[in-house]
């Protein structure tokens, strides 16, 4: 089983990779920086290019989109400045879009999955405020991830979209309710889950249907 890990490099993406090594499986790892196994900025084309020519021939079982930014957590309603809309949407949307794209004959080959990391703060049945470039961010990441699995079911290639819960990473603070190892843990058996039966699914790590 071969699976690609974006933003493999920290965070559960890190702590995915380690597990499914540690379960013996064949992981592939991106980065922006040189930390894992392919360099990989996921709102970059030419990158994206650079990483098909490299999988070139080489069928992937399980991708997992997971490289994103969260860089309006501090803002006020007097922040969030264009740039801060442009580079959050590459990243989280585009990005998603391209590295599925790129991959896309691997996937066929394998008749793989696509698992994206969105976030419960895509839901529109959740306004608490806020947050409001991450949370359209991850809004439209939903979005593309459900549209994706109604055209790639002809494919064979199913496609979850997920919220990993509110994790104690770097990201979700020290105050975030689970772990890395707990999300970690069911995001996994979610992925395993996953099927054409499913496809179009946005669900919680630990397994509960979440409100579009």
């Amino acid at each position: 089983m071969h699976i690609v890990i974006t933003g493999a490099n920290r965070g559960i993406g890190e702590a995915l990779a380690d597990r499914y090594r540690a379960q013996g499986r064949e992981v592939t790892g991106t980065a922006r920086d040189d930390s894992s196994q392919i360099t990989l900025d996921v709102t970059d084309a030419a990158q994206q290019a650079a990483m098909a020519t490299q999988l070139d021939g080489r069928p992937v079982d399980l991708l997992v989109c997971n490289a994103g930014v969260y860089l309006d957590k501090t803002q006020t309603i007097d922040g969030y400045p264009p740039e801060m809309w442009a580079q959050s949407f590459a990243a989280n949307v585009t990005g998603v879009f391209l590295t599925v794209q790129a991959l896309m004959p691997n996937l066929r080959a394998a008749r793989g999955k696509v698992a994206i990391l969105s976030s419960q703060m895509a839901s529109h049945t959740r306004a608490p405020g806020g947050s409001y470039i991450y949370r359209a961010s991850k809004a439209a990441a939903l979005n593309l991830g459900r549209n994706l699995a109604t055209d790639l079911r002809g494919d064979g290639v199913a496609v979850g979209i997920y919220h990993p819960g509110w994790v104690q990473t770097d990201m979700g603070g020290d105050a975030a309710q689970i772990t890395v190892d707990q999300a970690v843990e069911g995001l996994i058996e979610r992925f395993d889950d996953l099927s054409l039966d499913k496809t179009g699914c946005f669900e919680t790590y630990d397994g509960q249907p979440h409100a579009y």
